[in-house]
């Protein structure tokens, strides 16, 4: 089972096209974005002191990575399109994997493109002088842009993934080591001597600020969405979680250094751009003026890779008759799911248009995704139960113990926002549930004949 045809889906008609290298920088595109500017001074506000921010963000990264050990084993199992949507619906019910699907290609997926879409449009469009036509305007350019390169092929977007991947790398590891050289910062701000003086550790603060550092780590996972178009996944799905997440991991700590190092924790706490800021602080207005192209490089990067993604979701529901028809269209020549991808334009386009401008980094993304992955762990327990004897290319190193941990931590992160983000977890599960009547809607598509035979 070399290539994984074996266990494709019978109607998916998507090429596998993508190396070891394509899922990988997918991975960093999709995790390295905006976040890793604007998330750290959330939470150096609600941990003030150098070494449990280390701590959080390392907690981040090994959540992540336990995440990745769990869906490692079901990627290989399963190397197809849809990723926690095939699990789910393999081993619960397909209710339980329409749910998610749902979710996941609406809230998650075309809510940050929509947002990031924005994100870029305002930031270049402050310099130009450009108004709220303008910005508008550039926000929908970008995004039938982004959907325009993947219609015409997976490797086009692969490509562009990866030139954007190859330069945030370079780009963030220049930072780190030219800062601390020739920039003008402290290294005892990095000490424990630096925190402020009324901190006091609470469980309740770290667990709210995992949010923000969860949210940062998305898209950890993004490599098994498109299962059925990596070669070889039985060697290389497993392999893109592991290296994309350390990569990812050593910049992440490594920016963090940078920032405590360019900028008293008081500065840094609360502070909305903590990337411009320490630029500024190390190299003058120049420095900052550098980073904030840089971030409109990164946002258009992970935007690029969102868009590639998100559709696989959607084709893959509509190949089991649970969504809109068209989404399982795949272009005669591209081999792309076409159809999903003019769809999920169609939606951001639609959600710019009532937006207009970038939303905040919502809870309720990070409490979704949350529950999304615990559940996907679940689905690891009952498939060692119930099929026992299926093929496993690769078995989640640590099982039971690892996955455990991870759930029992999660479900701790989870009760964390529920008691300090009520609001915007109820927003989440909300979404959740709205898809309850539209599954029930195209479980009756699926039984008309007609539908049967399309």
């Amino acid at each position: 089972m070399q290539d994984g045809a074996g266990d494709s889906h019978p109607l998916d008609r998507l090429g596998r096209e993508l190396t070891l290298a394509d899922a990988t920088f997918l991975l960093v595109a999709s995790v390295v974005g905006a976040g890793i500017f604007f998330t750290p001074g959330r939470v150096a506000e609600l941990l003030p002191h150098p070494g449990w921010i280390f701590a959080a963000w390392m907690v981040g990264a090994l959540l992540s990575v336990a995440g990745a050990l769990a869906n490692a084993e079901l990627a290989t199992m399963f190397p197809r399109a849809g990723g926690d949507y095939v699990y789910l619906r393999e081993a619960m019910h397909p209710v339980a994997g329409f749910l998610v699907g749902w979710l996941t290609f609406f809230a998650i997926y075309t809510g940050t493109i929509a947002a990031l879409a924005a994100a870029f449009a305002e930031g270049l469009a402050a310099p130009l002088g450009l108004g709220e036509g303008g910005t508008l305007a550039i926000a929908i350019g970008v995004t039938v842009a982004t959907s325009a390169l993947n219609y015409v092929g997976a490797r086009w977007g692969a490509r562009a993934n990866n030139l954007t991947s190859i330069i945030k790398i370079l780009a963030l590891l220049g930072f780190a080591v030219v800062g601390p050289l020739l920039g003008s910062g402290e290294i005892e701000r990095l000490s424990p001597a630096a925190a402020r003086d009324d901190f006091g550790f609470s469980l309740s603060a770290f667990g709210l600020a995992m949010s923000p550092i969860l949210f940062t780590f998305l898209g950890w996972n993004a490599a098994v969405y498109v299962g059925s178009e990596v070669r070889d996944p039985s060697r290389n799905l497993p392999r893109s979680l592991f290296l994309g997440l350390a990569l990812c991991t050593l910049l992440y700590l490594l920016m963090n250094g940078v920032y405590l190092f360019a900028l008293p924790l008081e500065q840094l706490t609360g502070t909305g751009d903590a990337g411009e800021a320490a630029a500024r602080a190390l190299f003058g207005d120049l420095g900052g003026s550098l980073i904030a192209i840089f971030v409109l490089v990164s946002v258009l990067g992970t935007l690029n890779a969102t868009v590639l993604v998100g559709p696989r979701i959607a084709y893959a529901m509509s190949l089991d008759g649970l969504f809109f028809r068209g989404a399982s269209q795949v272009h005669v020549d591209y081999r792309t799911p076409t159809g999903a991808i003019v769809l999920q334009a169609i939606v951001a386009v639609g959600l710019l248009a009532v937006l207009r401008s970038f939303p905040s980094a919502l809870d309720f993304t990070t409490f979704a995704v949350v529950l999304a992955t615990s559940a996907d762990v679940v689905a690891l327990y009952i498939l060692r139960r119930r099929q026992p004897q299926r093929p496993r290319p690769y078995r989640a190193w640590g099982y039971p113990l690892v996955p455990g941990l991870y759930l029992l931590a999660n479900l701790g992160i989870a009760g964390a926002m529920l008691a300090g983000r009520p609001l915007e977890c109820a927003i989440g599960v909300g979404m959740l549930l709205a898809g309850l009547p539209f599954y029930l809607l195209f479980r009756r598509w699926n039984a008309d004949p007609e539908r049967a035979d399309r």
